[in-house]
């Protein structure tokens, strides 16, 4: 019997609102679905914007993630389709507000999403997951955060986004430390990325200094292709494959792969 390789579970995560984290999560993913590897969207944010992006906006879906994490329904019933044929979803609904709350009274609440994902995966074989995190630091990105073996960073070229990037590195130790020694910085992508200004590219030297070899090459511009894709619940490569956005997504996914694959190999060498 073949042996399935390990998934690679991805939390996209900024606690600071406004850096791009959901359009990185929609578009990556699908970015990479469209790359020919297996892909599950997860949508951690009781905004449900995530699920919206991909044709699920709020009351399309009957089950989703909150009744995944309560235990109310089974992968079968959670789990959905989407345009492109390597991409599912398990998308957010307005009862996920609540599960903040709820979870606060259940056992082990940092780690449920955790116990929840191998029956996910059983159901069919992703080989990457990707979970769109609320912009907070709750019990849903914590949840996020244990079940993940990396973080995406999507972040703005500007001052008060390197103070939201500092506290979230502290919170990611923290999870290390506590519930997740396995958890590692995947990298961190700029988004809505103007090259023109002298404050963009002195941020991005200050982060490349600090977290060294963890940037990507690939910048995300502004681009209203991709502020227009949502409203018409698809990813940029389905609304317009020849914007810039959609290109910019596209070379992001081929460089995660690189790396990823690079990885690969270095832990096969003798």
């Amino acid at each position: 019997m073949r042996a399935v390789p390990a998934p690679t579970v991805i939390a996209i995560s900024n606690q600071k609102g406004g850096e791009g984290k959901t359009t990185t999560a929609v578009n990556l993913a699908a970015s990479i679905a469209a790359a020919e590897h297996r892909v599950l969207l997860i949508d951690m944010d009781p905004q449900g914007n995530a699920s919206s992006s991909v044709g699920y906006p709020n009351g399309v879906a009957e089950q989703g993630t909150y009744d995944l994490l309560m235990g109310l329904a089974g992968p079968s019933e959670v789990v959905q389709s989407t345009e492109l044929p390597m991409l599912d979803v398990v998308p957010s609904s307005m009862d996920l507000a609540g599960a903040e709350v709820e979870l606060v009274e259940v056992e082990r609440r940092e780690s449920v999403l955790a116990r929840s994902l191998p029956a996910l995966l059983e159901h069919r074989e992703y080989e990457y997951v990707l979970l769109d995190c609320p912009p907070s630091l709750g019990l849903l990105t914590i949840n996020a955060l244990v079940a993940s073996t990396s973080v995406l960073i999507p972040m703005q070229a500007k001052y008060f986004s390197l103070e939201g990037l500092g506290a979230l590195n502290n919170t990611i130790e923290a999870v290390r430390e506590a519930f997740n020694p396995g958890l590692s910085v995947e990298g961190i992508v700029f988004c809505m990325f103007d090259n023109r200004t002298n404050l963009a590219r002195q941020v991005v030297q200050e982060v490349g200094e600090h977290f060294e070899g963890l940037v990507y090459d690939t910048r995300i511009p502004v681009n209203i292709r991709l502020s227009e894709s949502p409203s018409h619940g698809k990813p940029a490569l389905l609304y317009d494959i020849e914007s810039k956005g959609a290109q910019a997504y596209l070379a992001l996914a081929r460089e995660v792969l690189a790396r990823r694959e690079g990885q690969a190999e270095e832990s096969t060498r003798p």
